[in-house]
């Protein structure tokens, strides 16, 4: 037999190269892939880095300790200290007057309004009024209170106006820097952590704006849409696996259901504008609106995710229990149910986390409202997480620049939680055979 006879076919000059392109080809795919990884690394480093950066400053306040004294013939002349006279009484004037006490040099009209421009003068006065109103005792007496500073002092003092620029290019001018200089070295202003950003509503004045009133309505909307679309979610969905026939209506179900999957959730928003707010004549910017869109959004999301959570189920789980004399509902709800149950709560909580992020349906029904209170129930207005960030995106201010990266912190932070709280779940109770 001849030496090429011998040779296999795997080992002739045409099939080395033939192994050596493919091996390229594989090699090449691998490092593609890498890239792509690193490059979408990049990215998200880039974005949480920018948002950090951006928004980190928001968590910190600047605050005044300032005295005051409630002098009785502006607060209450008659001494009657009826509520109505006391609520509208003029703080403004006691607000100034404590610092044109503090700064007795200061005598021009001018000056006295450049100074009274450094803190907040709707923070300062309210928080005296509130103070007097809870307690009308208060009156005469001489108090020492904590007042935030403008938004433009505590912009100057977080390093974002730079004190050597032009005075005309500056939101503070030098007479105010001088008086912000002597307030710090004095020690009565200082920087704290800015707990009004986490409890306050929202506000006019950046320096007093704060998440709690959207945060409390997305909670609510959350939970209605919750208590919506799980259960009627989870029940189309067992239905549709294991009770429903295999007919054109059941295909056709189906394809409806994966298509309302992929329309833009902003049609779910019009869907409500036409059916909740305009046919029904329920409240415009009411969680409960809110959350039944979101509950509408979700459901194909919870449907979809609880079929494959029973598809995952091995067919033998129901074949034994079939066996032993079950029903096939006994089978289903005693057997594959609670062995899908970990998937089901992992699509269910996955779908809120879509629900908690979505902006476009929440406008459509109104859900942009200036709420300055935190709602106390489904029916009061209120505003959503997700729209107070857009709404303060819209601000030229740049304080509000600071508390829109942070909200979306906060946010990311939640939606982070839900997915890991997901991800716990499935891991902890998922049974395996």
């Amino acid at each position: 037999m001849s030496a090429m006879a011998k040779t296999s076919i795997h080992q002739t000059d045409l099939a080395r190269k033939r192994l050596a392109r493919r091996k390229a080809k594989e090699k090449r795919f691998r490092y593609a892939g890498v890239t792509a990884v690193v490059i979408a690394m990049v990215m998200l480093g880039w974005l949480v880095v920018s948002l950090v950066g951006t928004g980190y400053t928001a968590f910190f306040q600047h605050y005044l300790t300032i005295t005051v004294t409630l002098d009785e013939n502006i607060l209450d002349p008659n001494g009657a200290r009826d509520a109505d006279q006391l609520r509208k009484a003029n703080y403004r004037k006691i607000i100034q007057q404590a610092l044109y006490a503090r700064f007795p040099e200061v005598t021009y009209r001018r000056s006295k309004r450049a100074l009274f421009q450094i803190i907040s003068a709707s923070g300062a006065t309210n928080h005296v009024r509130k103070m007097v109103y809870q307690d009308p005792n208060l009156v005469g007496r001489e108090l020492t209170i904590v007042v935030p500073v403008s938004d433009d002092v505590d912009q100057f003092l977080k390093g974002y106006i730079d004190r050597k620029a032009p005075e005309e290019l500056r939101r503070v001018s030098d007479q105010q820097i001088a008086w912000v200089d002597q307030l710090v070295t004095s020690g009565e202003l200082v920087r704290k952590f800015n707990w009004r950003f986490f409890t306050a509503a929202d506000s006019r004045d950046p320096e007093l704006a704060g998440i709690a009133g959207a945060v409390v309505g997305s909670i609510m909307a959350l939970g209605v849409a919750f208590f919506l679309s799980v259960p009627i979610g989870v029940g189309a969905a067992v239905y549709l696996e294991e009770f429903a026939p295999k007919n054109r209506l059941t295909d056709f179900i189906e394809i409806n259901i994966n298509n309302l999957a992929a329309v833009p959730s902003i049609v779910f928003g019009l869907l409500g504008l036409a059916v909740f707010l305009n046919f029904f004549g329920l409240p415009r910017s009411a969680p409960l609106v809110g959350g039944m869109v979101l509950g509408l959004m979700t459901l194909p999301t919870i449907i979809i995710a609880t079929r494959s959570a029973l598809r995952a189920v091995s067919p033998s789980i129901i074949d034994g229990a079939l066996s032993l004399g079950a029903s096939h509902t006994q089978a289903v709800f005693h057997h594959k149910v609670p062995l899908a149950a970990s998937g089901i709560l992992t699509g269910s909580i996955i779908g809120m986390a879509q629900a908690l992020g979505e902006t476009a349906p929440l406008l459509m029904i109104g859900m942009v409202a200036f709420v300055t209170e935190i709602p106390t129930n489904i029916m009061e207005p209120a505003s959503a997480l997700p729209v107070q960030i857009f709404l303060w995106s819209d601000s030229a201010e740049r304080a509000w620049a600071e508390r829109t990266s942070a909200a979306i912190i906060v946010l990311l932070i939640v939606l982070i939680s839900m997915n890991a709280i997901a991800i716990f779940l499935r891991s902890r109770l998922e049974r395996r055979w």
